[in-house]
């Protein structure tokens, strides 16, 4: 990178947005009530929703912050992040924020941005499902571009470890507190059996399964997912998969987390297991700290010049390329 363009880089990233709550009070009073109805209606139709829309907000926001690139679709000159590996056969219920965008727009045209929707939607998912209610940040710009490489480079396997996690997190400066409360929004939705046949049949190369595996969830686990079968069946995060709380800690701890990435926080680090416990003793504090973890996640910001998009899945302008920035910025 070039002196000059990092000198833009930086100056980008302090005239970022200054986020805050309330952002839209005055331009658009009802944009997240507009929201939240939008995926209450939608959890009624299907009640997965609720899952898939708060798993969006990872799944954009560590991808070179929270800019609603991951919405975009993918163009002649572009590769968009909807098929990178973690997501072409995971992430779901697209549609629904496209509604929300919709709806707002008709009553605020060009003032509400995509990545804003993603992280009022993921909030009231999470309440519309019996957990915590809190006052999320908004001001984000969507972004102009997106990119598939760096998704495929960045988000997580199911088959990860904790140490693995730790390491990713920490590089967005989220602490193994923020880490392992995060992991509890997997106490809601499902995930696929092509997730954990390894971790079946074969963990670690071994031709066997994962020790870990409590011995009768891992018989319930071999007649949902056998050798052979389909790998699209899904199976519960947790035993209340529909609900928000503190069960999926209390599985973790009795050898019944669904995916590998979920039990490795209980079964392979020290520094993981001690949150798990508590977490599992003490649901207030996971609310507290799955809260605190959101914010911080929600304030990931790449500081690239962005815009409203009218439609979440188009860019309004063509991104420019870097030397065009440069003139434009000099001129």
């Amino acid at each position: 990178m070039s002196p000059l363009f990092f000198f833009l880089w930086t100056l980008l990233t302090s005239v970022s947005a200054q986020l805050r709550s309330g952002f839209y009070v005055d331009n658009c009073p009802k944009a997240e009530s507009v929201v939240r109805e939008v995926l209450r209606r939608a959890m009624i139709n299907d009640p997965r929703s609720a899952a898939s829309v708060m798993r969006l907000q990872f799944h954009d926001c560590f991808v070179n912050g929270c800019d609603a690139s991951l919405l975009l679709d993918d163009t002649a000159t572009m590769l968009g992040e909807k098929l990178s590996l973690s997501n072409i056969n995971s992430l779901r219920s697209y549609q629904v924020i496209d509604k929300a965008k919709k709806q707002v727009e008709k009553i605020c045209p060009g003032i509400v941005s995509c990545a804003d929707i993603i992280i009022m939607a993921s909030r009231d998912a999470v309440v519309l499902s019996g957990g915590p209610n809190w006052e999320v940040k908004l001001g984000r710009k969507d972004s102009l571009t997106a990119s598939q490489e760096d998704a495929n480079n960045i988000m997580p396997s199911p088959r990860d470890n904790a140490i693995f996690l730790i390491n990713l997190f920490d590089r967005y400066n989220l602490s193994v507190k923020d880490m392992v409360a995060l992991s509890g929004s997997h106490s809601i939705g499902k995930g696929r059996c092509t997730s954990i046949m390894f971790r079946l049949y074969n963990q670690s190369g071994t031709g066997r399964p994962d020790p870990a595996i409590e011995p009768k969830f891992r018989e319930k686990l071999d007649y949902l997912c056998p050798i052979g079968g389909d790998g699209n069946v899904t199976g519960d995060l947790d035993a209340t998969p529909y609900k928000f709380d503190n069960q999926y800690f209390k599985d973790l701890v009795n050898g019944k987390g669904f995916l590998n990435s979920d039990q490795s926080l209980f079964s392979s680090d020290a520094r993981t297991r001690e949150y798990v416990e508590f977490f599992s003793r003490d649901e207030g504090m996971f609310f507290t700290a799955f809260i605190e973890g959101m914010l911080k996640m929600g304030d990931l910001q790449s500081g690239r010049p962005g815009e409203v998009r009218k439609d979440c899945r188009v860019a309004n302008t063509r991104p420019m390329k870097h030397m065009e920035i440069l003139y434009n910025f000099s001129n």
